[in-house]
């Protein structure tokens, strides 16, 4: 009913100036469903755009850039409005490692980052506020997609039994590498006393030298400065020579000497990674009540309120009657606030720490995350091998991932053809 009205003017102030004349402090955009953009946050974007461009020459013409700007605007406020309405929110110490990440990821200080962007005439409050736009899409984004893309059991199934699941799901070998290196003009009797000198390095290597200052020291690989490390390799990536040895050796353990044309080779398995590498790993069931603050709770009050209902369940209310009417969470809630089982390493700091620290059906104190305060309830531990079911979850995460991309454009398209948008532009 207000729209109409809206559309008119968005922020228009009666100056106390000479004349009493309205001062127009911006113009809208677009209307979004219950949001507005405005011809300031287009400029902006725009302005940013230009700045971020590797080539500002191939950027389209300035009204065509402006149309495509508006267009994604417009899909981030429908997406932004799904947000507030589930309570998402981001915390000031999530935002400020986002910035802290991205500063890192183009080499600066976060106070050359920001001096960086000042240079670009973009602010560090505009960034930030676009950062955390971002990662509340993200969340959105996220939860649609975890209830549109299904993936059947016999799909993982197909995927594992093929090449490219047989080459996904394979392990990964972080392996150090020493070469004391050989050649033709050497006689026998110096090959032998490199041989004995190979002999004697593997064994301060049984003994406790380290590895990385002893590749840097002796040996004559390409990756001698790194300290012989390879770095993390599939099966299929390892050097020939030694990739059998490699993929049989346990952690920590040292093969060698393994003599090729170019000399004796010792090898160290400094890890490893992936199905196998899981074996026996402990497991924990857990169920948990989630309260959100939001524009009517404030956040002292979602903390009474998540207090309140832990003390009812310790008075012997139902945990699972109360995690339906009450969590928050709206993908445990309906279960009774199960989460199912879980090595605890999946979750957010907060509640894997406290997770850690509880004991079997016991009710756990109050503690804030960033989603908001919960309690938990561990209902059940176990030992499982995880290696077939890590294969299962690997192939499932791949396929959902090749699927998430088309599947998110298609929900944006739907989304957007549902709304009420007016272009006022």
């Amino acid at each position: 009913m207000i729209k109409p009205f809206v559309s008119i003017v968005i922020i228009s102030l009666f100056s106390m100036q000479a004349f009493g004349l309205p001062v127009v402090l911006d113009e809208i955009a677009a209307i979004v469903d219950d949001d507005l953009i405005t011809i300031t946050e287009v400029k902006e974007r725009v302005k940013t755009i230009r700045a971020q461009a590797a080539n500002p020459e191939a950027l389209p013409p300035t009204n065509v850039l402006t149309e495509q700007i508006l267009e994604r605007l417009i899909v981030e406020s429908l997406q932004l409005q799904m947000a507030r309405r589930a309570g998402v929110r981001v915390s000031d110490a999530e935002l400020n490692n986002a910035m802290a990440r991205i500063a890192n990821q183009n080499q600066l200080t976060l106070e050359q980052f920001r001096d960086a962007l000042a240079a670009d005439g973009i602010s560090y409050r505009s960034m930030r506020q676009q950062i955390e736009r971002e990662i509340m899409i993200g969340r959105v984004q996220q939860g649609v997609m975890n209830s549109r893309i299904e993936i059947s059991e016999q799909a993982i199934t197909d995927f594992l039994e093929s090449e490219a699941g047989r080459e996904l799901t394979s392990d990964e070998y972080r392996i150090g590498h020493i070469l004391l290196a050989t050649d033709s003009d050497m006689n026998q009797k110096e090959i032998q006393a490199t041989r004995a000198r190979a002999d004697e390095i593997i064994k301060g290597l049984e003994a406790g030298d380290d590895f990385a200052a002893t590749a840097m020291e002796q040996s004559s690989g390409t990756k001698a400065l790194e300290g012989g490390d390879l770095g993390w390799r599939k099966p299929a990536a390892l050097p020939t020579l030694f990739a059998d040895i490699a993929v049989a050796l346990e952690p920590q353990a040292v093969a060698g000497p393994i003599q090729s044309g170019s000399g004796f080779h010792i090898i160290k398995l400094l890890a490893k990674r992936g199905a196998t590498a899981q074996g026996m790993i402990d497991q924990t069931r857990v169920r948990h009540v989630l309260i959100n603050p939001n524009e009517i709770r404030s956040l002292e009050e979602a903390r009474e309120l998540a207090e309140s209902l832990r003390a009812e369940v310790i008075a012997g209310r139902p945990f699972e009657e109360v995690a339906r009417l009450y969590s928050e969470d709206p993908g445990s809630a309906l279960n009774g606030g199960d989460l199912g089982w879980s090595t605890g390493d999946e979750f957010v700091g907060p509640f894997e720490q406290t997770l850690k620290a509880s004991t079997l059906n016991e009710i756990s104190p109050v503690f804030q995350s960033e989603f908001g305060f919960h309690f938990l309830e561990v209902t059940g531990q176990r030992v499982e091998d995880f290696s077939e079911t890590f294969k299962r979850n690997q192939a499932a995460n791949f396929l959902r991932n090749r699927s998430f991309d088309e599947e998110v454009e298609s929900w944006i398209r739907e989304i957007r053809e549902d709304a009420f948008v007016e272009i006022k532009i």
